[in-house]
């Protein structure tokens, strides 16, 4: 039996069953529909895409995978290099994982190492925000701050390791003077909190947070799996507020195959680049730079780069503000559009109830969660097809 996410499998609904799929469609028993989530955030391609496909095909063709212990080879050498002209700053230095949750407790380690190697050992805590969500490993879980997700937690009590804290910045000036002398990181999804409830807040909260990073000599993380390559607006936030980390996955290969990076500046790399060989990272997931996830990689940057997809990302933007400009519905506490994501939160999540199959019947592939129901479509999606989508999404309230 195959054991699904996030369901009692008890009470599941049975799943579509997806035979086929192209561009923006999933072809499935039930009917043809537009995958309005991208497959959780990553197929910024849309499904099939020759280029994409080829790129996968040809690297098959020489091999698939060799191990990076001992071992490299030109694709991974390719994407670090593409990655190095890329990124803003110096964000030079690459350590790849196989999904976005692996590459945060990479991140956190190497945080948490960063310290111990300097021999300042009181710096053991991390900072993170409420609401926060940064996968299912058990580092993530604890640095999370989700109980829909994460109640298997309380089994262990409140972290001392951990605090969290609101996107505020009388918040977080606060915990800076509280906890500065024991933190190693701050933690955050930079603009958008994807699983915790599609919440945005403003950019001003991560200046201020550089600031105070810099001040006491606190590493800043960004967790970018979701909100990289666009999903803001932005390419990376951290073109906007630079951090000592990067943590990208999902849209990395556009959705194609599983991987992640965690990017290191130059600061956080000397920590470690030593003759000691106890202040190496002492970490090394099985299919780091997979060959075939790294050309999968390299072909999806030189789209988003050569078909102008920040361009494609504003025209979502623009018409998703369009068409939802002037909705409201007693039942809507506030809906938000930020680059390629749109939410309608409701006011009580159980008026959500029946969507999925509401739009599956007007030809839409949606999850809703919590009191959210939302968009985040693949870039490559067109006017008419964004409008079935909005349009889809607007008149479920008007039909329930």
């Amino acid at each position: 039996m195959i054991w699904y996410p996030y369901e009692q499998m008890k009470t599941m609904k049975e799943p579509y069953k997806v035979l086929d799929a192209e561009g923006v469609w999933l072809h499935t028993a039930e009917g043809d529909m537009i995958d309005s989530v991208s497959s959780w955030w990553s197929m910024i391609h849309g499904y099939k895409h020759p280029e994409m496909n080829r790129a996968i095909i040809s690297q098959v063709e020489k091999f698939s995978h060799v191990m990076l212990g001992g071992l490299t080879h030109d694709p991974v050498q390719r994407l670090s290099a593409k990655l190095q002209e890329f990124l803003p700053g110096d964000l030079d230095y690459f350590f790849f994982s196989d999904s976005g949750s692996v590459a945060v407790e990479v991140a956190l380690k190497m945080a948490l190492q960063y310290f111990m190697n300097r021999g300042e050992t009181e710096r053991t805590m991390v900072l993170a925000l409420e609401h926060a969500y940064h996968g299912d490993t058990f580092k993530t879980m604890e640095v999370g701050d989700d109980e829909d997700y994460h109640f298997v937690m309380n089994a262990y009590g409140p972290s001392p390791h951990v605090a969290h804290i609101p996107t505020e910045i009388p918040a977080l000036e606060q915990a800076f003077e509280k906890y500065h002398h024991r933190l190693n990181c701050l933690l955050v999804e930079p603009l958008l909190q994807g699983a915790g409830g599609m919440r945005m807040y403003d950019v001003s909260f991560l200046k201020r947070a550089r600031e105070l990073c810099d001040q006491y000599g606190v590493l800043l993380i960004f967790d970018e799996v979701a909100t990289g390559f666009g999903r803001t607006g932005n390419r990376f936030v951290a073109d906007l507020v630079l951090p000592d980390i990067l943590v990208l996955g999902k849209a990395l290969t556009g959705g194609y195959i599983g991987h992640a990076v965690t990017a290191a500046n130059k600061r956080v790399f000397d920590g470690f680049y030593d003759d000691n060989p106890e202040h190496a990272l002492m970490h090394g997931p099985t299919f780091m730079g997979n060959a075939l996830a790294c050309a999968a990689a390299l072909q999806s940057i030189r789209l988003f780069e050569e078909q102008d997809y920040m361009g494609k990302i504003r025209r979502i933007e623009e018409i998703t503000r369009r068409e939802m400009a002037g909705f409201s519905d007693p039942r809507v506490r506030e809906v938000r559009i930020m680059g390629g994501c749109v939410c309608v939160e409701v006011k009580d999540g159980a008026c959500l109830k029946g969507y999925q199959q509401f739009a599956c019947e007007r030809g839409v592939f949606a999850r809703p969660f919590l009191n959210c129901l939302y968009a985040m479509v693949p870039y490559i999606i067109t006017e008419d097809q964004l409008v079935q989508v909005l349009s889809t999404m607007k008149a479920w309230f008007a039909a329930s």
